[in-house]
C-alpha cells in the first residue's frame, strides 16, 4: 500500500492530498530512509513524521483497504512522539 494511502486510511492525516504534499516535501522516513508519496509500505516498517511542530513515529501493524474510524488506530502502534519547542 502507498504511504499516502495509508496515512489517510490510518486518519494520521486526515486528506491524501495532504499526506502526499508532506511526502514529496521529504518530510516521511520509512526504516530511516527518505519515502515519496508512491513509496510501498509493510507491516512491520517503521514511519517518521515531521509535522511543523512535531515529530511522530510510529510501525504499521496491519494494511487494510479501508478502515472505520473505530479502526484506524489498530493499523499503528505509536512509538514515540516529541514535541518541537
Amino acid at each position: 500500500m502507498r504511504v499516502d494511502k495509508f496515512l489517510k486510511i490510518s486518519r494520521i492525516i486526515k486528506r491524501r492530498t495532504v499526506a502526499k504534499q508532506i511526502a514529496d516535501q521529504g518530510r516521511i522516513l520509512i526504516n530511516q530512509r527518505p519515502a515519496k508519496s508512491a513509496t510501498n509500505v509493510a507491516i512491520g516498517d517503521q514511519l517518521t513524521i515531521n509535522f511543523g511542530n512535531k515529530t511522530l513515529v510510529i510501525e504499521v501493524t496491519a494494511l487494510v483497504p479501508n478502515a472505520k474510524k473505530a479502526d484506524a488506530e489498530g493499523l499503528y502502534q505509536i512509538i514515540s512522539e516529541n514535541a518541537k519547542n
